[in-house]
């Protein structure tokens, strides 16, 4: 018998809130196609009052993201603001100067250096990883094909050098579609079980949150209650994991990054709820949200 009460929908308890703080991939959309289901309950949220800020672990700063889900037409009622991963990264870099860094990741992720030196005017060399003083890692240079053990040799040279290791996206993988990738977080993973000092910029670590609620005040024009704050994602290790260490309520979706372990051979369609299987996987966590959907929906 099912231990998990399922929330009907965002509607029932969404006047408890003044914000929401949303992830999007994997909630809002999976990198091919956005949610309707949920695009229409953040919005009705908003038209209630309410404010939402998209919280991201992408390593790029925002506006790259914002042309994403124009693309992946996701309307703009949907959300107030969009605060990411990379956002915070580029704090990280400014407090560091021109000081040479080695990039590891896709070179579509370079726009990260371009909003750097037109926000900041800072051009920090990019450089081999011999005459780097530390690494930011976006991700895998080649997530199509490559693993974190790939990574070996290069993590065992920035260990003799001590080097830091920026990574610009905590998150382990990602779904595109039904394609499972590794992100910028397995390599940090990997790089800090071998000894390595990592600096993460994103969920479930402070310095996102701090910015995500700057930009809900800012836009509501008064401070926000933290009691008053709704975090919804699909991932324990980032999304739920941070709202319970910021004091925030969690609102966990099932139907996610988690799926193939919750909703087993259920593929990108909605299919049965594994209730034992969630059970041990909040306990081994330590985790309980305060609720849990398959899919946003009002």
């Amino acid at each position: 018998m099912s231990q998990t009460s399922f929330l009907p929908g965002l509607s029932t308890l969404a006047d408890r809130y003044d914000v929401v703080l949303c992830d999007i991939w994997g909630v809002v959309h999976n990198g091919k196609a956005h949610f309707a289901k949920a695009c229409a309950a953040l919005t009705n949220f908003r038209s209630q009052g309410g404010t939402v800020v998209l919280v991201t672990n992408a390593p790029r700063p925002f506006p790259p993201i914002l042309e994403q889900l124009t693309r992946l037409a996701v309307p703009d009622e949907v959300f107030d603001a969009v605060v990411t991963s990379g956002d915070v990264t580029l704090a990280f870099i400014e407090a560091r100067g021109n000081a040479p860094l080695h990039h590891i990741g896709p070179e579509r992720d370079l726009t990260l250096f371009d909003i750097l030196r037109d926000r900041t005017g800072l051009t920090p060399p990019l450089v081999a990883l011999d005459d780097a003083e530390y690494v930011v890692c976006t991700g895998l240079f080649h997530d199509d094909r490559e693993t974190p053990a790939d990574y070996d040799p290069a993590f065992q040279k920035m260990l003799a050098r001590k080097l830091d290791f920026i990574s610009a996206n905590p998150d382990l993988v990602v779904h595109v579609g039904h394609t499972e990738l590794y992100c910028a977080g397995a390599l940090a993973q990997r790089y800090e079980e071998m000894g390595g000092r990592v600096l993460q910029a994103g969920k479930p670590f402070a310095p996102i949150y701090e910015r995500a609620l700057e930009l809900a005040t800012g836009k509501r024009g008064a401070a926000v209650d933290r009691s008053r704050v709704l975090a919804i994602g699909d991932a324990l290790r980032t999304d739920i994991r941070g709202a319970v260490d910021q004091g925030f309520d969690a609102l966990f979706i099932s139907h996610g990054i988690h799926r193939a372990e919750l909703h087993p051979g259920a593929g990108l369609e909605l299919g049965a709820f594994d209730d034992q299987a969630y059970q041990r996987a909040i306990t081994a966590a330590g985790l309980r949200p305060l609720a849990v959907m398959q899919e946003l929906a009002w």
